[in-house]
């Protein structure tokens, strides 16, 4: 269905480029706030006196509040546009950031975690709606591709650039340094961005109270692709994330004796990787739309056998070849997880796209919520195992892509249904 150039679809071009470009600048700075604990872990750590469980708890928060905005954000991004809801996420993420800097205790840190979680949640659902406002629907897939990737170069920032800030000027000024980069996307953001190119208003829908707020989440819910989308997001997304956002960094340390430089390479190796195969399944699904799940399938396939090839080499260290292979395989995790809106997309009209993302974009980081806390639980058990503790990615897979196959049918079939009805209206389309 992304082939197809449907009536009134927007023609893109360079300003379309321009004002999508600001959009994604918002959501490549929330990613480095984000994933900025990735490469202080251990450091927060002696910073507040915790454990392993408790230092868990700095992402679990993080990730549990934006899950939980995920489909109140999808309805704000339907209900007040791009603009008002991206302005709204730069503001909280840049005081979460800046509070994070000058927390003095572990439970203002955590506020200040949350709060970041917060205005974070509000970026990546407002990026694709505003590519889907600025591009062509055929677009849909690389241009999803391409804002997941500006978000791995947020994550490529923080592994290289904030890492070296935190050990060479300290943690509340790296913190509050980096804090600025909010401040200048939302000046930006202010000034230059629109929600739509002048000719493609949106038709206006009334907001109708609570009941209107249930149907949207009951109508997306109910389309086989949102529910597919939202288990591929969940399955592929994972892995990664955990590995980035905390336990990578402990792991390659502490379990793998390797240096904190060297680890940083590492981490970095799973953000170019990242890169490079999210413009590579971008522009695959971009012109073979059936290879989604092949895809999605085989990433989580050659993950699983990667990582338990890892956790079950025989002696105390797994050689420096296996843990390039893993981190390079670790970075085709994010361009899957984009896959999954490429089925939610085309099962729901303009109106409900916002919060069919949100439901989708729930996925990846519900499963990452919960494996991040099983890790930090199994570790505190087992005396730091993380052969045990990182298992528990395994559970996450297996009841993903159970999910995965059981829907396949029914989404595929609702989509060919929507294929065929979309041609036969284009054909009754005026020219």
């Amino acid at each position: 269905m992304s082939n197809i150039t449907r009536p009134g679809d927007p023609p893109g071009g360079r300003r379309a480029a321009a004002v999508w470009g600001i959009g994604v600048s918002v959501y490549f700075v929330a990613v480095i706030f984000r994933t900025s604990l990735g490469v202080a872990g251990l450091d927060a750590a002696d910073r507040f006196h915790v454990n392993a469980s408790a230092l868990s708890t700095f992402s679990i928060l993080q990730l549990l509040v934006y899950a939980g905005m995920q489909i109140p954000v999808g309805l704000l991004v339907d209900r007040l546009g791009t603009k008002k809801v991206l302005a709204i996420g730069v503001v909280l993420f840049t005081a979460g950031q800046l509070g994070f800097a000058f927390s003095p205790t572990y439970g203002t840190a955590l506020a200040s975690r949350a709060l970041l979680g917060c205005g974070d949640a509000m970026t990546f659902i407002s990026v694709l709606r505003l590519g889907s406002r600025w591009f062509p629907a055929r677009r849909g897939p690389l241009v999803a591709q391409l804002a997941g990737l500006a978000g791995m170069a947020g994550n490529l920032v923080s592994t290289l650039l904030l890492a070296r800030l935190l050990h060479g000027i300290g943690w509340t000024p790296a913190f509050a340094g980096s804090s600025l980069a909010g401040v200048v996307v939302l000046v930006l953001l202010l000034v230059f961005l629109k929600d739509h190119p002048e000719g493609h208003e949106p038709e206006p829908f009334p907001h109708r109270g609570a009941a209107y707020v249930r149907r949207q989440i009951s109508a997306s819910w109910r389309e086989p692709g949102t529910r597919l989308g939202l288990w591929v997001h969940f399955t592929t997304q994972f892995p990664a994330m955990v590995f980035l956002l905390l336990w990578g960094m402990p792991f390659l340390v502490e379990a793998q004796d390797l240096t904190r430089a060297t680890a940083g390479e590492l981490l970095t190796l799973v953000v170019l990787s990242n890169m490079a195969v999210g413009l590579v399944y971008g522009q695959v699904v971009a012109r073979h739309h059936e290879a989604r799940l092949p895809l999605a399938l085989g990433t989580v396939g050659a993950t699983a056998l990667v990582w338990a090839t890892t956790l079950a080499y025989p002696g105390d260290h797994a050689p420096m070849w296996l843990l390039i292979v893993l981190c390079a395989v670790l970075g085709a995790c994010g361009p899957a997880s984009m896959l999954g809106f490429d089925f939610a997309r085309p099962a729901n009209p303009p109106e409900r796209q916002g919060t069919a993302s949100g439901i989708t974009n729930m996925g990846g980081f519900v499963a990452s919520m919960t494996t991040l806390f099983a890790v930090g639980v199994l570790l505190d058990a087992t005396g730091d195992d993380y052969r045990i503790a990182f298992s528990s990615v395994f559970v996450l897979q297996a009841l993903g892509v159970s999910q995965i196959l059981r829907l396949r049918s029914r989404a595929a079939r609702r989509e060919k249904e929507r294929l065929v009805a979309s041609r036969v209206s284009s054909v009754h389309v005026p020219a």
